[in-house]
């Protein structure tokens, strides 16, 4: 019995899907999708890195603290 490859996409499938997004959102709304989506994900590696950085948290409950 051969075993069953999970997600295993060809060129044809992603096409297919491509079509069928181009179908539903029209070619004028994929574009603002993936603007948002972009924006998204840079705000999250921009928050990440905010909260990797040390002393960061010392800021923020610094000017907390000051403007109380």
């Amino acid at each position: 019995m051969n075993t069953l490859t999970i997600l295993s996409l060809s060129w044809q499938h992603i096409l297919i899907v491509a079509v069928i997004l181009l179908l539903l959102f029209g070619g004028k709304k994929i574009p603002e999708l993936m603007r948002g989506v972009g924006s998204g994900i840079k705000e999250f590696k921009d928050a990440v890195k905010e909260e990797d950085k040390p002393g960061s948290e010392n800021k923020t409950t610094n000017n907390n603290s000051s403007s109380n």
